[in-house]
């Protein structure tokens, strides 16, 4: 009875979400919002089992190389916000010296980061870092389009900074994203206001063509 309540709950949580994107989106018919949701889950699970598969000697050859350049842990997770706010740990090819962070969140830096190791230079480069992300992928709790999640700390901050932020949460954050074809890290307020912009023209235009326009 209980398990019951509990799926009615969620559901009924699911249904509140739905209809918050699709007045976002209020020129789509429901229906078809409902089925290009559809579509892309299964795109995103099917691309990424098989990027797995294909790219598992690149992540193997990747995992040594940062083991042997630097101490600490191949892969870094991290706590990051997704959809409509839920937390889920993301991972990534650890970049940076294990104490980069040691005094607390700081934005990317211009130019050359001194905290990144000399692997991890060369990843950030070439976007490799990103490529544990497919096991989020995966499991649902991310995308491989979609505004890129951000941690609980700066979105707390850009909350309040930044007009319409939260619009960014209406759906999975992505490995890739319409503001990361046009712009890099973000540096600044300045730049998160730039590619909200991109990220909510995203949303409103949400298809699985504009998808692998952007792959």
């Amino acid at each position: 009875m209980f398990r019951l309540f509990s799926i009615r709950q969620e559901l009924a949580v699911e249904l509140q979400r739905f209809i918050l994107l699709w007045r976002y989106q209020y020129h789509v018919p429901p229906l078809r919002l409902w089925w290009r949701l559809v579509l892309k889950r299964v795109v995103d699970a099917i691309a990424a089992a098989i990027g797995l598969v294909l790219a598992a000697p690149v992540l193997a050859i990747i995992a040594l190389a940062v083991k042997l350049d630097s101490r600490g842990p191949i892969v870094y997770a991290q706590q990051r916000v997704g959809r409509f706010g839920d937390l889920f740990m993301m991972y990534k090819f650890r970049t940076m010296r294990v104490d980069a962070e040691a005094n607390g969140p700081v934005w990317c830096s211009r130019g050359q980061d001194p905290r990144l190791t000399q692997v991890g230079a060369f990843l950030r480069r070439t976007h490799l870092d990103e490529l544990p992300q497919l096991f989020n992928v995966l499991t649902g709790e991310m995308s491989l389009v979609g505004p890129r999640p951000e941690r609980p700390f700066f979105v707390e901050e850009l909350k309040d900074a930044v007009q319409g932020y939260d619009d960014r949460l209406l759906i999975k954050p992505g490995i890739t994203g319409l503001a990361q074809v046009h712009y890099r890290y973000d540096e600044s307020v300045a730049d998160v206001v730039r590619k909200l912009r991109f990220d909510r023209l995203y949303i409103k235009r949400l298809c699985l063509a504009l998808d692998v326009r952007i792959l």
